[in-house]
């Protein structure tokens, strides 16, 4: 197998696989390899290549993801508990972090709760704000009124 067939699979490989993720993960790497793969043609020495794909590869990477990634995820709904965050909630069991216990209620469910601060409780009735998730237990701090 010739260079020039080794950068080709590379590059399929790459793409194949950007295809089935559809992450924007490899499509960066497919760019190097198929530049890589024009130099094996002309003859280029296979250090140059490397670095070839390996420059393309990290230009295409720092120069575009950051434009493709805006412009790819701006559709992008967030799930049910992503969703959550920034959102009030009612805490009906007392919330204590040293004790681990405590729940809330936000859009007619019931949720395990922690508070963002310890050494805080927050009695049953008390309105709060999530703030993050962590695991399956939101994060909230007490509503300022």
């Amino acid at each position: 197998m010739n260079l020039t067939t080794f950068w080709l699979i590379v590059f399929v490989a790459c793409i194949v696989i950007e295809i089935i993720t559809m992450g924007l993960t490899t499509i960066w790497f497919a760019g190097g390899a198929l530049i890589a793969a024009v130099s094996s043609v002309f003859a280029a020495p296979l250090l140059l290549q490397i670095v070839l794909f390996t420059a393309v590869s990290l230009i295409l990477l720092f120069s575009t993801r950051p434009i493709a990634v805006k412009y790819f995820n701006k559709d992008r709904t967030k799930t049910n508990v992503e969703s959550l965050v920034g959102k009030q909630a009612i805490v009906i069991s007392e919330i204590n972090n040293l004790q681990g216990i405590g729940q809330v209620t936000v859009g007619g469910r019931e949720w395990s709760a922690r508070t963002t601060r310890e050494g805080i409780t927050l009695p049953a009735g008390s309105v709060v704000i999530i703030r993050a998730i962590s695991g399956v237990k939101l994060m909230v701090e007490e509503m300022k009124q």
